[in-house]
């Protein structure tokens, strides 16, 4: 069946998403360590990506943590520099499938307030054409409403959706939708299904 639409996720498919790594070079590896296995942050952005307000989420966890107070607040305070840079390549194949007259789409796992202040220093977040935000839906991939919303809010059919996502759960839980979908591990290995579907020319996939 004839893809009608793209669907991309954000984080590490468009932009960069490492706070390990941000955390690595502000406190050591070894420190960030002990920070992650006593303070759970990822489960803390879960409820942000939930629609939690977000500098209210990270300050509320350093409050019940002053041990780690200071690291736990710059989840709010340097949160660019962990959502940074973007992936180039796979922002040009976005572009070049509007250009293309295939509608674009975003089924992101991100907080109303993170998607806000990155679309400042992202433009193309601003060049969807529609944006499902998890924040605002309150529902989160992998769980069934996420894609249900995206279905009954665009109109086409799952089968004539292809969707990438770096994270196998999310993958799975849209192929059992009957959506087509590809594991994104590399640009260009996205950039060669894209052209295999007859969605973009090998030139324009570069």
């Amino acid at each position: 069946m004839t893809i009608k639409a793209v669907v991309f996720d954000i984080g590490r498919v468009l932009i960069e998403w490492e706070p390990e790594r941000f955390y690595d070079a502000k406190i050591g590896k070894s420190k960030r360590e002990a920070l992650f296995r006593e303070v759970d942050l990822h489960g803390m952005n879960l409820g942000v990506d939930r629609g939690d307000d977000f500098k209210g989420a990270v300050y509320a966890l350093a409050d019940r943590h002053p041990e780690w107070a200071d690291e736990i607040r710059h989840w709010h305070d340097s949160w660019l520099q962990m959502a940074s840079p973007d992936i180039p390549h796979s922002v040009r194949l976005m572009r070049e499938l509007r250009q293309n007259g295939v509608p674009v789409f975003a089924l992101t796992n991100f907080g109303v307030g993170t998607f806000e202040l990155a679309k400042i220093t992202y433009p193309f977040f601003s060049e969807f054409d529609r944006a499902f935000v998890s924040g605002h839906l309150r529902t989160i991939k992998p769980e069934a409403e996420i894609y249900a919303h995206l279905e009954q809010e665009t109109g086409i059919a799952p089968k004539q959706l292809l969707f990438t996502d770096d994270r196998p759960e999310n993958i799975e839980a849209a192929a059992a939708r009957g959506w087509q979908t590809h594991l994104f591990t590399h640009p260009q290995t996205w950039a060669d299904r894209l052209v295999s579907e007859g969605l973009l020319t090998a030139e324009a996939a570069q």
